[in-house]
């Protein structure tokens, strides 16, 4: 009895609990144009294509356009074959096929030359888009890129390597410290960052650099070090002007200054003292009988 109940007990926990392991289930659509369904060559490898990036991501089940288009012949509902990235339509494509995810597009241009418009529609979440580009020039990685930013944007990245020629040198990017590993690799979103390397001693490196989907990209920095660095300005200051010392002439040297003024100060003295004693004082002479 008491096993019966644990077993019961178990089957409850585990019906209850939430398959941790449990994929996330991806439909594709069958691509259209101009409101059919695009059975061009190239679509047909695009769709390929796409399928084989849904499926290399972890955790994820893929159900390809060619099964999704099975189960709607097989439902009589042609109408969820040509959706035009209609949310309602997608959601009910999703229930049909027991998908978490569909992912649909429009096909826009003429043989090899094609822009791809691609959705990701999923129950309860805003929905998401991008754009693919075919025949042309395309940054963004491809169809294995166009997936990545679909359902799983955080893995969008690539990679910068710094050679920076002066140790201690400290990275911002777009304004904030960055940490390069050991060998100076720097994980960053893809798209134009803003990179300025800094050095108490130097001129900053400043640069605006392009970041590629699943590329590394070389950062060569070369730091033009300042006329004048710190360290100089908190020592010593140092005079390099020649100084020579050179001898006054006699008459201008201390003693006979000093003896001058002497000799000057007594010839002063006399010639007071003689204009003094000519000048009448108090007391005087009567002469002839009148005050002088």
């Amino acid at each position: 009895m008491i096993v019966l109940r644990l077993l019961a007990a178990l089957a409850m926990i585990a019906i209850a609990a939430p398959d941790a392991a449990a994929q996330r289930v991806v439909a594709l659509a069958p691509l259209t144009a101009i409101g059919a369904e695009d059975t061009s060559a190239s679509t047909k490898k695009l769709v390929a294509q796409l399928e084989a990036a849904i499926a290399a991501l972890p955790n994820t089940k893929v159900v390809g356009a060619a099964a999704v288009g099975d189960a709607i012949k097989r439902a009589n509902k042609p109408g969820l074959r040509s959706c035009e990235l209609d949310p309602a339509c997608l959601g009910e494509l999703g229930k049909l096929v027991n998908a978490h995810v569909v992912i649909a597009g429009e096909v826009v241009g003429i043989g090899d030359a094609k822009v791809i418009y691609l959705n990701a529609s999923e129950p309860g979440k805003e929905t998401k888009s991008t754009t693919l580009t075919l025949g042309g020039k395309d940054d963004g990685g491809g169809p294995q890129g166009a997936i990545i930013r679909l359902l799983a944007p955080d893995r969008f990245r690539g990679t910068l390597h710094f050679s920076i020629d002066a140790p201690g040198s400290t990275v911002y990017v777009n304004g904030s410290k960055a940490n390069p590993d050991a060998k100076g690799n720097l994980s960053l979103a893809v798209g134009t960052q803003a990179v300025r390397v800094t050095h108490p001693e130097y001129q900053d490196f400043v640069r605006f650099v392009d970041v590629g989907y699943g590329k590394q990209t070389e950062v060569s920095v070369n730091m033009k070090q300042y006329p004048i660095v710190r360290r100089d300005l908190q020592g010593k200051p140092i005079n390099r002007d020649a100084i020579t010392y050179v001898d006054p002439p006699w008459y201008r040297r201390w003693y006979t200054v000093a003896g001058g003024a002497v000799v000057l100060g007594v010839v002063s003295a006399v010639v007071v003292g003689y204009l003094v004693h000519d000048l009448p004082g108090d007391n005087c002479r009567k002469v002839g009988g009148e005050e002088c």
